[in-house]
């Protein structure tokens, strides 16, 4: 199945979203255009990435009818297989790195989407929408239950927590990306991965849907949490975390740096980036959807600007690779990770600029990414389902 170009620009803007939270200067050294540009990447880059992953859920299950038969059997086995070995992956950075990595989230992910491969769009849209709406709350309610000494008699029988910091019970429900929270943007995306987004009124109902979710999500946490109802985590000394020092561009962590049972009930009315509320993510699934849809639309109808962006397109095909690549880059040249020392662009810019020249360079010899060529290996054996 022929690669969607406007997907691959998306998925690239999501890459480079997390670059400018990682590596670039934090909010509050930052002014004029570059505080939006840090604002937006905010949470909204790894949301975006989420909301991809479910769209790519789709491509290996099916897009637009989903996989019947053994062939359904063997797209679920591949699913399983990718998530297993994100999992692993994830453990193993998570070790370097801290639990601001998100693909042992991402196998998580993976896993629970499996039942929903199955499914319609508009129950998949339904389903996505019944999680914003109940889960934050949900989470509320959860992880004020368990004392401390419940959590730590959990995590001392984790293997995970022993190996990585990043347990079961972070992956599920305390960590960074949270699934209890979380899979209502993959499951977004596996919705938008059931339509035919190359249709002129797909994407303008998809745009409408997006504008609308975007202002009233964050129009009425205005209006019910008042002017600082937007602001960001990072504001609030929440923006590094990990052994890598790395800021965290997460959807669930308190503004104080603390656990949910420290903040008022009153914070679920809040939606800046970081904030995990139902407003946050109706919010920020607007987004998403807009930047989807936005580059969709300019690369199907400018073609003159789809020739100019095909070295950060190629970027958006072997996204695992410039993830995982820009950590242990960061690591090898000792570059600061976004702390309150880190005061200059330039390194920011020469990574999007190294990772759009090798990616661009890349694509011409080979049809995937280096990881992305393992990780497909990987689920070859799934070929002898039956």
């Amino acid at each position: 199945m022929g690669r969607i170009v406007g997907v691959d620009l998306a998925r690239a803007l999501a890459v480079f979203g997390m670059y400018v939270v990682h590596i670039g200067p934090p909010l509050s050294a930052t002014t004029g255009v570059g505080s939006w540009i840090r604002y937006i990447s905010d949470g909204h880059s790894s949301v975006l990435f989420a909301t991809l992953a479910g769209f790519s859920l789709m491509l290996l299950a099916g897009r637009r009818e989903p996989r019947t038969g053994l062939a359904g059997r063997q797209a679920k086995a591949r699913i399983a297989i990718r998530a297993v070995v994100l999992l692993a992956l994830g453990t193993v950075m998570a070790m370097e790195y801290g639990g601001v990595i998100i693909l042992g989230f991402y196998g998580v992910y993976f896993l629970l989407a499996l039942p929903l491969v199955r499914l319609r769009a508009r129950t998949l849209a339904i389903t996505a929408a019944a999680f914003a709406l109940v889960t934050p709350q949900l989470a509320f309610v959860l992880t004020s239950l368990p004392t401390d000494s419940i959590q730590q008699s959990i995590n001392a029988y984790d293997p995970l927590r022993r190996l990585s910091g990043v347990g079961v019970l972070d992956l599920l429900l305390t960590g960074f990306y949270p699934a209890l929270t979380w899979m209502s943007f993959v499951i977004a995306g596996m919705a938008l991965g059931r339509l035919d987004l190359s249709s002129g009124t797909v994407q303008r109902r998809l745009a409408a849907l997006g504008a609308t979710l975007t202002v009233a999500a964050y129009g009425m946490s205005l209006l019910l949490a008042g002017k600082d109802a937007l602001r960001s985590m990072a504001e609030d000394g929440s923006s590094s975390g990990g052994s890598g020092s790395l800021p965290l561009d997460s959807g669930s962590v308190p503004p104080d740096g603390g656990s949910f049972p420290d903040m008022p009930a009153s914070s679920l009315l809040t939606a800046g980036p970081h904030s995990g509320t139902t407003f946050d993510i109706i919010g920020s699934v607007g987004v998403a959807i807009l930047v989807i849809v936005g580059a969709t639309v300019a690369m199907d109808r400018l073609p003159r600007l789809r020739r100019l962006a095909k070295p950060v397109i190629a970027v958006g095909t072997m996204s695992l690779t410039a993830y995982v690549g820009h950590f242990v880059a960061q690591s090898a040249l000792s570059i600061p990770a976004g702390t309150s020392t880190q005061q200059s662009w330039v390194p920011l810019l020469l990574f999007v600029l190294g990772a759009t020249v090798f990616a661009a360079i890349w694509s011409r010899f080979f049809r995937r990414g280096p990881l992305e060529y393992l990780l497909n290996a990987a689920t070859k054996p799934a070929k002898h389902i039956r």
